[in-house]
């Protein structure tokens, strides 16, 4: 009987170091905070992925913990806080006072649909991806993935955009994008339209108090920031195109064994394509959505229509004067600007070939 005791007794240890060891080698070696600034539910489903599939293809030794909505902080209190290192990473929009190289994020009038921000955006060897890696390494941080929203359009409570002429003394907010900012001036040039500049999270609420009379927004904001209550006028100009960045602390990334950055890249390319695909998916939706609101207006324009504002935005004169500096200095000698659109028009030309197949 002793004996069976003691067998009982020792099985018991055995399985109790087990569990405790086993608890040991599970716990992360690194553990992250990943911040998100802004209410995106559909976004929020791609940071989920991303963080679940580095702690997968870690082997358990990374495990992050995504904070949505701002509750780390806004946006420019989440960037500081990230290249200081007491946050890991986040989800960014490339503002040149933050960013100096950023404008090439988003240059307006360039990539058009999800099929071109596929290869202009890819981690895995896109243009605009090359290009932002090093805008971002300037600051302190290392650029993971990106995600899209989809095309710009032009929402305002006051009328329905179909010409530049339609700009006449509307008062828009903007951020501290500057080529969209550039853009849209020369846009509504001549008309009296005039410019406020508004943080984005204070957005609808300028709208309701009439500080502002529309702004340029996307098919998800419309719905899920509700943009449509304020704005009923919602022109699909597609005249710019969504990407916010997801970067970590530069040093961080820097500090990792090569094995960890692979598994990080890995689940970044993966996450990059997931977003990609439940983002167009939910496209229609939206657009479904918003047309079923009374009293919102969708202005669909031609080919035609929309050339007439891509003309006024005279775009060749703003990469002069915002990217050409920049990047001659980064890349001297190497005539970066007429680079990347070159890529950019190739790009367009060889998904535009594929649609018609």
């Amino acid at each position: 009987m002793r004996r069976n005791i003691f067998l009982g007794a020792l099985v018991l240890l055995c399985v109790f170091s087990l569990l405790v060891g086993g608890e040991a080698f599970a716990k992360a070696e690194y553990e992250w905070s990943f911040t998100q600034p802004w209410s995106r539910p559909l976004s929020n489903k791609g940071y989920e992925f991303f963080c679940d599939k580095v702690k997968e293809y870690s082997g358990g030794r990374i495990e992050i913990k995504f904070y949505s909505d701002g509750l780390l902080g806004n946006h420019d209190e989440s960037y500081h806080a990230v290249q200081e290192g007491s946050i890991a990473m986040g989800v960014f929009s490339p503002y040149v006072n933050l960013v100096p190289g950023g404008m090439l994020n988003w240059m307006p009038w360039t990539v058009e649909n999800f099929d071109e921000a596929r290869l202009a955006y890819s981690p895995a060897g896109g243009i605009l991806f090359k290009v932002m890696e090093d805008a971002w390494a300037e600051v302190g941080f290392k650029i993971l993935f990106n995600v899209a929203q989809g095309p710009y359009g032009i929402a305002n409570s006051k009328r329905p955009i179909r010409t530049p002429e339609d700009f006449k003394n509307l008062k828009l907010r903007v951020s501290s994008s500057l080529g969209f900012v550039k853009c849209l001036a020369n846009m509504g040039e001549g008309t009296g339209m005039t410019l406020e500049t508004v943080p984005w999270s204070e957005l609808y609420n300028a709208m309701a108090r009439k500080v502002v009379d529309g702004c340029w927004t996307m098919w998800p904001s419309l719905v899920d920031e509700r943009h449509y209550e304020v704005a009923p006028y919602f022109t699909d100009l597609k005249w710019a195109w969504d990407a916010q960045n997801i970067a970590m602390n530069k040093k961080l990334w820097d500090s990792l064994p090569d094995d960890l950055k692979e598994a990080i890249k890995k689940a970044a390319l993966e996450a990059e394509e997931y977003l990609l695909q439940i983002q167009e998916a939910a496209q229609e939706d939206y657009i479904a959505t918003l047309e079923k609101q009374e009293g919102f207006e969708i202005i669909r324009l031609t080919d035609e229509e929309r050339q007439v504002f891509r003309d006024k935005a005279r775009m060749s004169g703003i990469w002069e004067e915002l990217c050409t500096p920049w990047l001659e200095k980064k890349y001297p000698g190497q005539n970066m600007t007429q680079v990347i659109l070159d890529e950019l028009d190739r790009i367009h030309e060889e998904v535009a070939a594929k649609a018609k197949k």
